[in-house]
């Protein structure tokens, strides 16, 4: 099958000094304005951690950079997923990862929930 390049997205490539990669600045609040806009439960405790369900309590998302188990894992952000017919899993992201990122990683995991 032949497609007419006129119908083709046109490609675009950015000059190499246009990159500009997520780097952490160590805060939440990507992922907390995206899951605050998804109605999410939000708690956040006196230690400066922060707790999140999603509305139907099958994912819990922690943001633990005052939890000392966290740190001795290496770990911030802590994402716990219980499917309806399957088993549970979690991702864990460490302190070096964006919150974009974590973020986008949320965002997919809601977008295709209902597959």
């Amino acid at each position: 099958m032949s497609t007419s390049a006129t119908l083709l997205p046109a490609v675009v490539r950015p000059a190499a000094n246009d990159h500009h990669w997520l780097s952490s600045d160590h805060c939440a609040g990507p992922v907390l304005d995206l899951l605050g806009t998804l109605g999410w439960a939000i708690v956040d405790t006196q230690e400066a951690n922060v707790h999140a369900t999603s509305p139907d309590g099958r994912v819990y998302v922690g943001w633990l950079p005052e939890d000392p188990a966290a740190w001795k894992r290496n770990i911030v952000w802590h994402v716990r997923v219980q499917p309806a017919d399957d088993d549970p899993w979690v991702q864990e992201f460490g302190l070096y990862t964006p919150s974009e990122a974590v973020a986008g990683f949320l965002a997919a995991l809601v977008a295709h929930s209902s597959r």
